[in-house]
């Protein structure tokens, strides 16, 4: 039996599955789910987020497995992947070593946010602001270079 095949069934089965559980959750009825929630009684939806896990876990397995498979099947498209990552790499290392700890303390859940808890989310916000003004520049040169070579 070829991979294929295979997939097929699997798929299918999870697919059974969830369609069975779905109904089961459905004829439960959301009432008697969420009280039995508040109780601590997660049985009726536990086993639709499994299968939902599984599927998950699946497709990480398979895209991480042929982007791999790919990466090393064309050298060139490896060169690039790396140098992407380097990229991305550095802005996030940039980003750390410009946002500074902030001396205000934030209040979370439990206690309060550290200088380097606090560092983090600044680097994390800044590395979206560097990203959000490249791929910005980048669609505008994409389109003015389309029109100049019109």
């Amino acid at each position: 039996m070829n991979l294929h095949k295979i997939l097929k069934i699997v798929a299918g089965l999870l697919g059974v599955a969830g369609i069975i559980f779905l109904a089961r959750i459905i004829s439960k009825g959301d009432d008697e789910i969420k009280a039995a929630a508040l109780n601590g009684d997660t049985a009726i939806v536990d086993p639709m987020a499994f299968v939902a896990y599984i599927i998950l876990g699946l497709v990480l397995a398979f895209v991480i497995i042929f982007v791999i498979k790919n990466l090393f099947t064309n050298t060139s498209g490896l060169k690039n992947t790396l140098i992407g990552f380097g990229a991305f790499a550095a802005v996030l290392i940039i980003s750390y070593v410009m946002s500074g700890g902030d001396p205000m303390q934030y209040k979370l859940q439990d206690g309060f946010a550290t200088e380097s808890q606090s560092q983090m989310v600044g680097a994390g916000l800044t590395a979206f602001y560097i990203l959000i003004i490249v791929a910005a520049l980048t669609m505008i040169f994409s389109g003015v270079k389309k029109v100049i070579s019109k």
